[in-house]
């Protein structure tokens, strides 16, 4: 998993170009009728409003049209010299555009004062990435997908911004055996958190 770190206010110019639109750029799926925000991964890593001008389906790169980019931070390619090196460590070789559904959420964290957007992906998905590390407590209880359909109840050994390791408690004999192993930060939650798995 690779976290993307974006700049608040480039984020929010994007998704101010997305409200002001009436037409927007179609996803595989055919006709889109709502803002989104895309992200684009090529030639560096950004977000960008999903809006068009026009009847056109391509994405104007004028300055009316297409306000700054919202570039990854690491990954802007008129700034950063190694940019293709931090863009294959989070996409590998995975190009083109993501139609994303994280315009809402990504809102709320700007309404909220966030320092800036975080992004979380694995290459095929994209999640906002709300919380840090220092936001969990090590020695702490929580659950984690246990890829079998439902959770395990862990304690939280230690965290980076990216990754948590834990240590199964709680479960059963066989599962609260194993070792210490690591799960995406954002896979913790907490006991009351009742996401689906």
């Amino acid at each position: 998993m690779a976290i993307l770190k974006f700049s608040v206010s480039a984020v929010a110019a994007q998704i101010a170009h997305a409200r002001a639109c009436k037409t927007f750029l179609p996803n595989w799926n055919g006709p889109v009728d709502r803002p989104a925000l895309i992200l684009i991964v090529g030639n560096g890593v950004h977000l960008r409003s999903n809006g068009i001008y026009g009847t056109t389906t391509r994405i104007f790169t004028t300055e009316q049209a297409d306000p700054s980019f919202a570039f990854a931070d690491g990954m802007n390619p008129f700034r950063d010299t190694d940019w293709v090196a931090q863009r294959r460590m989070a996409f590998r070789d995975l190009t083109g555009q993501f139609y994303t559904d994280i315009l809402d959420d990504v809102q709320v964290l700007i309404d909220r004062g966030q320092g800036a957007i975080r992004l979380a992906t694995d290459g095929h998905s994209i999640r906002v990435f709300a919380r840090r590390a220092s936001d969990y407590l090590i020695g702490g209880t929580y659950e984690v997908p246990s890829g079998l359909g439902g959770t395990f109840r862990v304690i939280l050994k230690d965290a980076c911004d990216t990754f948590a390791i834990v240590q199964n408690a709680g479960n059963c004999e066989d599962f609260d055996a194993m070792q210490p192993y690591r799960v995406p930060l954002d896979a913790l939650m907490d006991l009351d958190d009742r996401r689906a798995a």
